[in-house]
């Protein structure tokens, strides 16, 4: 099925937002051929020189002199774990590892506003919610977060569940975050194995516990086919997973110790090697090196379950806060079908976009703040010079990158976003962005709107801006008095008419049509 809906709408939902060179190319080759070419980007993001170019303001007190005080490049994100983990190895204070989640935060603005390849940078965000980690909380996570970034997340954005489900059990990020680096045969954590079944693949909703206590007690155990799962799973994983580790230094026996570089290893010495059951599986004793831990991750990535759960939540990010029981399941058929592929991600979020569902879902997702920001700067053509002072606005918006506590990732529906403090730092940022208060640079579009003859033309262009529609007239006029200007003043050739069109850009992008997606 062809896609058929608005464009501007659909680039908004399958990106953050369209450029007027997006509308221009789309009006080209049509909004099915941008689709397709989005869901199968080069490996380049098209911000290697912008990112080569941006700088993080690092300052500090340290414990003996010299103070730090300097614009500290954040390309570094883009060297092997290794090199970033001497932060670790070292001891290096607070500051120094807390850069360098700044630094892969910084080049998150920079492609959320300027990679071409907008489809997987919103990916990368709904899989960076999906799996999260806390870089914020955890200094030794936020060294590992530009591998993690890169190689697990970007990496398998559009790629194979399974793939990128061993990608994060083997990352140092998840290893450390969720304390399965230090998990042990007659010890064994069970967080990873725990968030794994309830966040990762499963989900909650297919915990049946309060139900039922026993394997065999669940529907479809006894044919191999498990319904859901219960805390008996959860502790057999946790057995499968560990010898699970990286290199962090710790003690393998007397005087030998891990290296300690930050990369994956297993050590079978911790491993609880004997017989497991997980879900409704029999895992024979003394298997392969990390066998059982695959297997583990082979039964959840092809469960049903997991389809509904993982496509369920795809749905709520790219169409409703409320997708159908219809559209989950024909897209889970979809996502099950394709398990195998290597562009199994790809295939479903093709389905998504082609759904009716979709189509008549435009217009009705609130953005959060990553998304409201990147939109913005895209529609007005504002430079972008990604600044520690726009992150720093960012992160107290309420989405803070990286740096979200619990394991669940921020929320995805919109009564988070839309309470009263949340609105009010939602309108500081827009405004902020149009009058360029954290250096970022001034929106491009204020020249053609500055010109117009008066402040209502120049209150229609800003909309056309942003929205691509004509303002009605209660938006002029609401707009106009909020500012305490006659709508019928002139504005071309006013000494004050490029401030003026900024400001109506901003309060253009208040309206509601320009808060949703």
């Amino acid at each position: 099925m062809a896609l058929d809906t608005r464009t501007r709408q659909a680039l908004s939902k399958l990106g953050f937002g369209p450029t007027a060179a997006d509308l221009a190319e789309v009006g080209r080759i049509g909004l099915d051929a941008w689709l397709m070419r989005q869901l199968r980007p080069p490996a380049d993001d098209g911000c290697g020189e912008r990112i080569a170019a941006a700088h993080y303001r690092l300052k500090y007190k340290a414990m003996a002199p010299p103070d730090v005080d300097e614009d500290r490049p954040i390309a570094v994100i883009s060297a092997p774990i290794q090199e970033h983990w001497a932060a670790v190895e070292k001891n290096l204070p607070m500051p120094e590892r807390q850069f360098f989640r700044h630094a892969v935060a910084l080049a998150t603005l920079i492609r959320a506003a300027h990679s071409p390849w907008q489809l997987r940078e919103l990916l990368v965000d709904f899989w960076h919610n999906h799996f999260n980690v806390n870089a914020a909380g955890d200094a030794t996570v936020a060294v590992a977060l530009p591998t993690y970034d890169r190689d697990v997340i970007r990496a398998h954005a559009l790629g194979n569940f399974r793939e990128m489900l061993e990608a994060v059990a083997t990352s140092a990020a998840m290893q450390v975050y969720l304390n399965n680096r230090s998990s042990r045969g007659g010890a064994a954590n069970e967080n990873y194995a725990r968030e794994l079944f309830e966040l990762h693949t499963l989900g909650r909703p297919a915990y049946l516990n309060a139900l039922y206590t026993r394997w065999r007690e669940v529907p479809g155990a006894l044919m191999g086919r498990p319904q859901g799962y219960i805390d008996q799973d959860v502790y057999e994983a946790a057995r499968a997973f560990t010898g699970w580790t990286i290199e962090d230094g710790a003690v393998l026996a007397r005087r030998v110790r891990l290296a300690n570089t930050g990369r994956f290893t297993y050590v079978e010495t911790w491993h609880d090697p004997y017989q497991k059951r997980i879900l409704a599986t029999e895992i024979d004793p003394f298997q392969p090196p990390q066998s059982d831990g695959r297997r583990v991750l082979d039964l959840v990535a092809e469960h049903m379950a997991t389809a509904r759960y993982v496509c369920g939540k795809l749905c709520r990010r790219l169409v409703s806060d409320n997708p159908s029981d219809k559209l989950v399941g024909d897209v889970a058929r979809v996502w099950m079908d394709n398990r195998r592929a290597p562009d199994q991600i790809a295939r479903t979020v093709e389905a998504i976009a082609r759904s009716d569902e979709f189509r008549r879902a435009l217009g009705t997702k609130v953005k959060r703040p990553l998304e409201l920001f990147a939109s913005f700067v895209r529609a007005t053509g504002i430079p972008m010079v990604a600044t520690t002072a726009l992150l720093g606005e960012l992160d107290g918006s309420g989405q803070r990158l990286f740096g979200w506590g619990p394991p669940t990732g921020h929320p995805d529906e919109q009564g988070y976003w839309l309470s009263s403090n949340a609105m009010r730092r939602r309108w500081t940022l827009l405004l902020g962005l149009a009058d360029n208060a954290w250096g970022a640079g001034l929106p491009q579009a204020a020249e053609a709107i500055a010109a117009q003859p008066t402040v209502a033309a120049a209150v229609t262009a800003a909309n056309r801006t942003l929205l691509g529609t004509e303002p009605d007239a209660r938006l002029v006029g609401a707009i106009t008095a909020g500012l305490g200007i006659d709508p019928k003043a002139p504005l071309k050739g006013r000494g004050d008419a490029p401030q003026v069109a900024r400001r109506l850009l901003s309060w253009c992008a208040l309206s509601t049509p320009f808060q949703v997606r």
